[in-house]
């Protein structure tokens, strides 16, 4: 580990970040001369939304590329449900045993993050939804959070060690307002030095009343407002919002939009996304509940077979054409007309497809990750 307690990159892909009960598996597994084949799946019974958005499948193929197995996955952004195999492996089990607390801390982590933020944005509808809960996770992860959330749906990102293309948002933090001797010299001097292409969105809940702060930002060249106002001290934040719009409106200022962010969650985006124009979430993307993947063998030595509680056999997840999906075992006829969901990714070690974060994200908007999302919870 290095000065922060990062795992280092070589440690994770040679299989030394693992769950100690799986070297003393291989070592009696090597003692008795046992090597079975075994196929895999990885699958979860329960999910904190009605969809998940499967993310981290990037570095989970980065992960297996090389080893001798043969692996099949979901496309990373696809919605999936309970039960349904996103990923299966295939190979001899002491080659790749080691790696499964690695794989799944890759696809637990990223996709309970993309999850969240694709029920986040179904909540906000059109208004956007920028994520800016980085700081809430070690800051060795930033990357693959804001990865997660823009697969998500997101519509920007805060941190700078975001991947590349991902659009950055964010104006100023409540300590460069209280750098100054008062509100309008910092708004001042943000519309003269910030560039060009950054939004006007002034801060206005550093010193005093949003409402008048907010009046006073539109009068200095504001395009919108952002109130970033600490639960202790909001009372009705309904009550706030309309005050502020109310204000706004009454004095000409009808264009400036309101930008509302902290602590935010889903519940408020539906509270208040009638009067309120666009949302910062912060923890309730970040730090969203993990999807509780697990890998369990469903056939060994090619002879249909799990645990107790989970279903044998390797199976296929079908996309019918009515939208509706079906798992099979794979040995079973093909539903007319539909798509298989699980493709392969690796044979004998060698990856066969290469996709980045903006075509996954592409994928989970046309599959309806978003729009087809079934009603969620906070909804019904």
């Amino acid at each position: 580990m290095n000065t922060f307690g990062v795992v280092d990159g070589a440690t994770i892909q040679n299989g030394a970040c693992t769950d100690v009960y799986f070297e003393r598996t291989e070592q009696i597994l090597a003692a008795e001369g046992m090597n079975p084949q075994v196929t895999m799946e990885i699958t979860t019974t329960s999910l904190p939304w009605d969809t998940g958005i499967l993310a981290g499948l990037d570095s989970a193929i980065s992960l297996l590329e090389g080893l001798p197995v043969d692996v099949e996955a979901m496309p990373e952004g696809t919605p999936f449900h309970t039960y349904e195999p996103v990923m299966r492996i295939t190979g001899k089990y002491r080659d790749f045993m080691r790696y499964e607390t690695a794989l799944l801390g890759f696809l637990c982590h990223a996709s309970g993050v993309a999850s969240a933020a694709a029920a986040i944005k179904r909540c906000a509808g059109e208004r956007p939804v920028l994520s800016f809960g980085s700081r809430r996770q070690h800051p060795a992860l930033a990357g693959v959070i804001e990865r997660s959330a823009w697969i998500g749906g997101v519509d920007g990102v805060s941190n700078t060690a975001a991947p590349e293309g991902i659009p950055l948002s964010g104006t100023m933090p409540h300590a460069y307002v209280m750098c100054f001797k008062n509100p309008v010299d910092a708004w001042t001097a943000f519309e003269k030095r910030a560039p060009s292409e950054v939004p006007r969105v002034m801060l206005c809940d550093t010193f005093c009343d949003e409402k008048h702060e907010s009046l006073a930002a539109a009068e200095h060249g504001a395009t919108a407002v952002r109130l970033d106002t600490p639960r202790s001290r909001r009372g009705s934040m309904r009550e706030i919002l309309e005050e502020v719009r109310w204000e706004l409106d009454l004095h000409g200022h009808a264009d400036v939009e309101i930008f509302l962010s902290g602590g935010i969650t889903a519940e408020d985006i539906l509270q208040y996304k009638d009067i309120v124009n666009a949302f910062g979430v912060g923890g309730s993307i970040a730090n969203a509940p993990v999807i509780d993947f697990s890998l369990d063998i469903v056939a060994h030595d090619d002879i249909p077979g799990a645990k107790r509680g989970k279903r044998g056999g390797v199976k296929q997840v079908w996309l019918l054409p009515d939208k509706s999906r079906k798992i099979l075992p794979v040995t079973s006829e093909v539903p007319k007309g539909a798509i298989g969901l699980l493709e392969p990714f690796i044979r004998a070690g060698t990856v066969l497809q290469t996709w980045d974060h903006h075509d996954a994200r592409a994928r989970m908007i046309v599959s309806g990750g978003i729009a087809g999302l079934p009603s969620s919870n906070l909804e019904k």
